[in-house]
């Protein structure tokens, strides 16, 4: 395999990247002159340096742009993001989305103003190892720690594995929320069949989390 395959397999493992669209990007950085395939180099070397992994929603975030929020949980150290350290979100409201982009739509609607946490993926229909899929023990942790919570929004796309993860984290969840009538409502309607969160509109984004269920 050269190097033209090789470059080619790695852009392939992109989220929604084919064979045809990842060799068009290995030919578009050859194709390139001067120092642009050295700056993305740079770029990508420095990306682990200057984010960090929020530790109670799971967001990746920029350190350069926030305060250095660190707090101490069982004698570890966790860094938090912004919208995590800000002591005026509404805590009583969590919506949990699929990925950071989801999270980043609804953030930048100005529609909700309470926590988020990030799942890490669907849960596929036919999976067996599920728990290593999504972040569900965690998630089931950070309710049991939350003393103001008292709804939990399910935020996924609409389509046949959303679906299936939205019914899989209900019963997942259903042993810790009853006891603590912790309500868990998903978005309604606003959201087309086979809508992905992070392409919905300001407007769709609203209308879904108004008509709640």
């Amino acid at each position: 395999m050269d190097i033209i395959d090789k470059l080619a397999e790695i852009f392939k493992e992109f989220p929604g990247i084919g064979e045809r669209q990842a060799r068009r990007f290995v030919y578009f950085l050859m194709s390139r002159n001067g120092d642009y395939a050295g700056n993305l180099t740079k770029l990508i070397s420095e990306l682990k340096k200057e984010t960090a992994q929020c530790g109670e929603c799971f967001r990746f975030f920029n350190l350069g742009h926030q305060p250095d929020n660190v707090i101490l949980a069982g004698g570890v150290g966790k860094k938090l993001c912004e919208i995590c350290a800000d002591k005026n979100i509404d805590s009583s409201v969590l919506m949990v989305v699929e990925k950071d982009s989801d999270l980043e739509s609804v953030k930048k609607s100005r529609i909700y103003s309470g926590k988020y946490f990030i799942l890490g993926g669907l849960v596929p229909i036919v999976e067996k190892n599920t728990k290593s899929r999504v972040r569900i023990e965690e998630l089931k942790e950070k309710i049991k720690n939350s003393k103001e919570l008292k709804e939990i929004i399910l935020a996924f796309s609409i389509s046949p594995q959303g679906n299936h993860t939205d019914h899989y984290i209900r019963s997942e969840l259903k042993a810790i929320t009853e006891p603590l009538e912790i309500k868990i409502s998903s978005l309604g309607r606003g959201l087309s069949t086979g809508t992905e969160l992070e392409y919905s509109d300001n407007d769709t984004l609203k209308n879904a989390l108004k008509n709640r269920q």
